[in-house]
């Protein structure tokens, strides 16, 4: 039986984004390509996670391994499948590793006979593609217990955990301990921070990349007024959505209808000219979506004519997340409690899943209709959402955890909430922007001139051509 499967991957021309590197990056993105090329001539650089679509990390994949493909070099991107078992413990060690208990489950040896049992298989198809002179990246929890085997195949190994804590507290070195005998496995281990690596590996083993995004993928590319009000209204969330024909652009060039219908909690939709406050987000129960509810509310919504949308996934369609339906089930819970008239001004969506780009471009839209766009996460590793929405210019109220701290200066491109229990100061921040359109326009125009020359896939690319010519030599 097959338990790795194989995600297609485009080849998209790095060369498109000439027109927004300066010339000395651009010049540095070439010669990086150059040298990965010569490095990897015959080899393949394998990734393997989770999931082939929902969240950031299959985002970047799907955009990175595009541009990688189309500079030379082969590449080849696998997802492993799980037991529910599997993803119970996962999912559990993902939320240790944010600090938080999760379930309230251990992670004892019955849930390392889970881990490795299901990981089993997998291990043993792997190694029987890869060959000596390879490279596999091993994304995130889930698939960092196929190092050993990966190991005693004599190729190179990357791990790449997307999340952390700053300051970690019992539960999350509980998980550490729980992963650091695969950990140890790999040649290099790449955090997002540097306050993300952990203490029990040997600082030669690590080295900081933070996230990109592709500027020129259906989620971040330029969308007009009429077109974002065509695809709002074709999915549902704006019923009388009118401007362009609600058509979009795949990654290949091809068009496309939007033909997927959201989900809606919360009215029969948007009027076309409410002002809008929107996150988006997986239904998780960091991202806290009861928090934005409640301060929208009691400090928003008295304050403003605005509207709230909590956008998410269709919770079935996201394989390595067992948590996202009781989630979301807790967040209808929240809402059916929220005192009158706000309730009325507040949205859950869940987003069509059954076409990834279908699913980006409606995220582009909302994004773009919003006024302001915030991010109340109590944990983050990176905030992708945040850097979507300062590319689109838009002004972000988030807290200041994680790699969000990262990419917003408070004050100069974009909004910090120090606390992010404190619901009155987000209201605060929110209705600010709200009554200074000119100061939103400002944050924003800064937000997007910081994600241009930090956080496009060029300068993802390039950190890690420096991964793989230090691990090459």
């Amino acid at each position: 039986m097959t338990v790795l499967g194989e995600v297609a991957i485009a080849s998209r021309p790095p060369e498109r984004y000439e027109v927004l590197l300066t010339g000395a990056e651009w010049r540095q993105f070439e010669e990086a390509i150059v040298d990965a090329r010569r490095r990897m001539a015959g080899a393949t650089v394998f990734n393997v996670n989770s999931t082939a679509s929902g969240g950031g990390v299959a985002e970047m994949l799907r955009s990175l391994l595009a541009y990688v493909r189309g500079a030379g070099v082969d590449a080849r991107w696998l997802v492993v499948a799980g037991t529910p078992d599997f993803f119970e413990v996962t999912k559990r060690i993902h939320n240790h590793l944010h600090g938080m208990p999760g379930d309230g489950g251990p992670l004892d040896e019955r849930a390392r006979v889970a881990y490795e049992a299901s990981l089993a298989p997998a291990a043993a198809e792997l190694t029987r593609m890869v060959a000596p002179g390879d490279c596999v990246f091993l994304h995130d929890p889930h698939t960092l217990g196929l190092a050993p085997a990966l190991r005693a195949a004599g190729v190179r190994i990357v791990w790449r955990c997307h999340i952390g804590m700053d300051e970690p507290n019992e539960l999350a070195r509980r998980a550490q301990a729980f992963l650091v005998r695969y950990a140890l496995e790999a040649d290099v281990c790449v955090f997002t921070r540097s306050s993300f690596a952990w203490d029990c590996l040997d600082p030669s083993q690590v080295t900081v990349v933070p996230p990109s995004l592709d500027s020129f993928s259906p989620k971040n590319y330029w969308l007009d007024e009429d077109a974002v009000g065509a695809i709002l209204g074709a999915c549902g969330l704006q019923p009388d959505g009118a401007g362009g024909a609600a058509r979009f652009r795949r990654s290949d060039g091809s068009t496309a209808p939007v033909v997927g219908q959201a989900e809606l909690v919360g009215g029969p939709g948007l009027p076309p000219d409410v002002t809008l406050v929107t996150q988006v987000s997986r239904w998780d129960r960091l991202k806290d979506h009861p928090g934005v509810m409640e301060a929208f509310v009691r400090h928003v919504a008295p304050r403003s004519d605005a509207h709230l949308v909590l956008a998410g996934p269709d919770v079935g369609a996201v394989a390595d997340d067992p948590e996202g339906l009781q989630v979301l089930r807790e967040c209808v819970e929240t809402w059916r409690a929220l005192p009158t008239p706000g309730r009325d001004r507040v949205h859950l969506v869940c987003l069509p899943m059954h076409d990834d780009e279908e699913n980006a471009v409606i995220v582009n839209a909302i994004q773009r209709r919003s006024a302001v766009v915030v991010q109340k996460s109590l944990v983050e590793g990176f905030g992708l959402t945040v850097t979507e929405a300062m590319w689109k210019r838009r002004p972000v109220v988030a807290s200041r955890i994680g790699g969000i701290q990262d990419q917003i200066q408070h004050g100069r491109s974009g909004m910090l909430l120090d606390a992010p229990a404190d619901l009155a100061a987000f209201g605060d921040l929110v209705v600010d922007l709200l009554d200074h359109p000119d100061v939103a326009r400002e944050l924003g125009r800064a937000a997007q001139a910081t994600i241009r020359g930090r956080y496009l896939a060029p300068h993802g690319l390039m950190r890690y051509a420096s991964v793989l010519q230090g691990l090459l030599g």
